[in-house]
């Protein structure tokens, strides 16, 4: 069986504004206040136009839909100065990233990269936003954690995630692409920032998950002179 991977979520743990409102009703009313009855609830708050915080996956893919091709490589998604840029902007309001173990191997580089290295600001500008984050790594096997603010699950649990978008002050980021396939499958992803490669690599790991129907509605586009292109999606139905 897959690991499930991980990746760290951070916020604050109370709620806010009229969740914290309708909590409280619900439990002087006698009402138990689980987690699937506050899920459910917030889809009211959505539409009354209540901040909430929102789950997004962003990946950077080739044009044919691939994060990773047949043997094992992303070196042709290696963004210029401008892309990386633009994704720093992307990633800054991120509080807490929720990662696979490997994606979190991948990513921890950022944690102890020296910084004697001769790299440019948008280089040490993603170090910053990487440290000042939570992360959460999902792994049956990693024992230890290699960056700070770091806790490790063994399993995914939908009604967990659920529970921490209700709780975090920020947004969450979802990285890897089994950990990106079980939050899609269970309705918790609630935007998506695809940005395409001028590329086709004819196989390799799907960035979106097979035998899932999802209703997306485009909110932005970007074209970037590298021929990166940026999609910016809101998916229906998110929970």
């Amino acid at each position: 069986m897959a690991d499930p991977g991980s990746s760290e979520v951070t916020g604050g743990c109370a709620f806010n504004g009229a969740l914290g409102v309708r909590f409280e009703e619900w439990v002087s009313d006698g009402h138990e206040p689980t987690i699937m009855a506050l899920a459910r609830d917030t889809v009211g708050f959505r539409s009354i136009g209540v901040d909430m915080t929102k789950l997004i996956y962003s990946v950077i893919s080739s044009l044919d839909g691939y994060f990773e091709d047949a043997e094992g490589k992303f070196d042709w998604a290696a963004p210029d100065e401008e892309v990386f840029a633009f994704v720093n902007d992307l990633e800054r309001p991120i509080g807490t990233y929720l990662l696979g173990r490997r994606m979190y191997e991948t990513m921890v580089f950022w944690e102890n990269v020296s910084t004697e290295a001769d790299e440019p600001p948008v280089f040490w500008d993603y170090v910053g936003i990487w440290r000042g984050a939570e992360k959460i790594v999902y792994s049956r096997t990693l024992q230890t954690p290699s960056s700070a603010r770091t806790r490790i699950e063994r399993e995914f649990d939908p009604d967990a995630v659920r529970h921490l978008k209700l709780s975090s002050t920020a947004d969450i980021s979802i990285g890897g692409g089994e950990l990106a396939r079980q939050a899609i499958s269970a309705g918790l992803v609630d935007e998506c920032h695809l940005l395409l490669c001028p590329i086709a690599v004819g196989g390799g790991k799907r960035v979106l998950p097979d035998n899932v129907r999802t209703q997306l509605e485009l909110l932005d586009e970007r074209r970037f002179e590298s021929g990166v292109v940026h999609l910016h999606y809101r998916v229906s139905g998110s929970s």
